[in-house]
Order: C-alpha cells, then structure tokens, then sequence
C-alpha cells in the first residue's frame, strides 16, 4: 500500500482525506519536533512526505527516500526543504499559500495594538502587583489612527495588512523589491517608498517578507539606528530577517520605541533577555494558528498527495 509519512500532528481533515483516498497513513506522535534521526528513519519507506517548516528536510533525507514522489509542506514559506535537490530528483515540493493570508494580518494588527495600547504589560501587572487606581497620567500608550505603518513586502499577507491597517485610520506605506501599478496602489490606498525612507519616517515598520539572501539581517543595527527612537517594528514574516542582537540592543538602549516578535532567527530557541523588557511582545509563531486557517493547509497537503496518487499534477510546486 502506497505510505504517507507525516512528520507531524496534523488537523484531522488531513488524516481522513489521505484514508478516504486509500492511503497507508503514519504520523509523528511524540513530544515536541521529530528528530533528524527519526526523520530519516521512517523515511526510508515513504512514498510521500507531509512535513511542517520546523522540520528540515536536507539531502540527507531525501537521499535516505528512495520511494519520495512528492514533498508536500505544511506552511506558505518552504526554507525548510532542499528544494532544489528534491527537483534535481524528480520530487515536486509544494507549499500551502493564500490561505494564511487573512490569518497572519489579523495577528500583525493584534500586535500592533498589542504594543499600542499596551495589552500584554497591563495584563501582567493586573497578575503581580494589582491595579493601584485610575489616574489622568497612568499606563498611558498610544493611538494607531493617523500614524504611519510601512509594510516591508506586499505579496497576499502584507496586502491584507495594508487593507485592515487603513480601515484603521493608519497611513500606509511599503517597499517590496517591484512596485504596483498605480491603479493597484490607489485601490489599496498605499504608497510606495525606497527602503531607507520607509524605515526613518514609519511609526510602526511590519515585516511581511520572505526570507532570501538579500533580506537576510535586513533590519542590521545601521537600520534600526535609522528607524524613529518611538518607533515599533513587526516581524511576523522569517525570523532571520531581523539581526536579533541588533535589535535587543537597540530596545535595551530605548533606540527604538518597542518590538513584536512572532518568528526568531534561531527558532526556536529565543533569546532570554527580549522577556526581561517591557516594550516588547513575544509569540511563539502563532501567525496562521487558527482552526480556520490550519484545516485549509490541511487540505492543500492532503489533496496534493492525493493528486499524485491519481496521476495527477499536484498544485502549488515551488520548485518546477
């Protein structure tokens, strides 16, 4: 019988596709990530590979799966996978796009007013040392109406941004590598600015690129010199594209007005000191972390093996 190995936990929807199909069905049940060594192991007899963007899948692996047709990942962002050795192969690797998109902006504003409004600071002062009283000057933030918010990267996620952010009353600017027409631009009502004008004249800078070579430490200690001193920067695109050291200095100096994090550049183990400071939110990559958004790369996944099982082509090759 024809073997899917998952090499995760995943939504029951996929599960019951791939059984429904007449799929042999395995998945990785024990605590925490799968290790390489038991990643390889099972493997070995795999003719397809459902695998999540925390899991690497190197030559090794791949070389270690005679029977691999197709890699099929949980996640729009596909670091994780030897794409080019999986093609040099003949193995398609397929990703999970779009279906984030609405999932990933609802949390980059959730941060941004998290960071406002300071949510997460007065949560754990109403736990430790209580409410002293209401008070004209006390636990003041600020509003995000007729501020300036500047998206680096406007695929599908940064779009959708700039469309809630406005509905907010935000000014919205962004720098991606290839401008939008005109007509794109006035419908999203965003205005476009070279990199380093963006980063000195926004209030609130959200990463919604992906990670490449040349967006690696794109936000440097040189860069966040040249951001507001009150400004906030939000990275819920790839961690790397942060120097995180850069950045922990920049807010322990108070260079830069405050952080939200929901990637890390060496996820995911995070630094310990971003959790000793105030003007910083931290959460542990929940960006599509909905029901809604998890069953529907669920399906992707799924209905991609099965594709293959038929014959057919399966969507979404990122490496064809």
């Amino acid at each position: 019988m024809t073997k899917v190995y998952l090499s995760a936990q995943f939504p029951e929807v996929a599960l019951t596709k791939l059984r429904d199909n007449g799929l042999d069905v395995e998945s990785y049940t024990g605590a925490g990530l799968i290790s390489h060594a038991e990643l390889l192991s099972k493997v070995a007899t795999a003719d397809y590979l459902i695998t999540t963007l925390s899991t690497m899948v190197d030559q090794e692996i791949i070389d270690a799966a005679p029977k691999l047709k197709l890699i099929a990942n949980f996640g729009a962002g596909f670091n994780n996978i030897d794409s080019v050795y999986a093609k040099s192969k003949g193995i398609p690797v397929t990703n999970t796009p779009k279906v984030s998109t609405n999932a990933v902006a609802e949390l980059t504003i959730s941060l941004i007013l998290n960071l406002s409004h300071r949510v997460i600071e007065g949560d754990q002062q109403m736990r430790t040392t209580g409410f002293p009283g209401w008070a004209p000057l006390y636990f003041l933030g600020h509003e995000i109406a007729g501020k300036t918010l500047g998206i680096v990267g406007l695929g599908n996620i940064g779009q959708e941004v700039a469309r809630k952010a406005t509905a907010l009353g935000m000014t919205v600017t962004y720098f991606a590598p290839h401008q939008l027409s005109p007509e794109a631009e006035q419908q999203l009502n965003v205005t476009y600015q070279p990199f380093d004008a963006l980063v000195k004249s926004s209030d609130f800078i959200s990463i919604n690129a992906p990670l490449t070579s040349e967006t690696k430490h794109q936000f440097d200690a040189a860069v966040l010199g040249e951001m507001k001193a009150t400004a906030c920067l939000i990275n819920v695109g790839r961690g790397p594209i942060i120097d995180e050291a850069a950045l922990l200095k920049a807010l322990q100096n108070h260079e830069i007005g405050g952080a939200a994090l929901d990637v890390y550049e060496n996820e995911p183990n995070v630094d310990q000191a971003f959790t000793q400071l105030k003007n910083v939110v931290l959460t542990p990559h929940i960006g599509n972390a909905t029901v809604e958004a998890r069953n529907a790369m669920a399906d992707i996944v799924a209905s991609n093996v099965v594709l293959m099982a038929q014959g057919q082509t399966p969507k979404y090759v990122v490496n064809a």
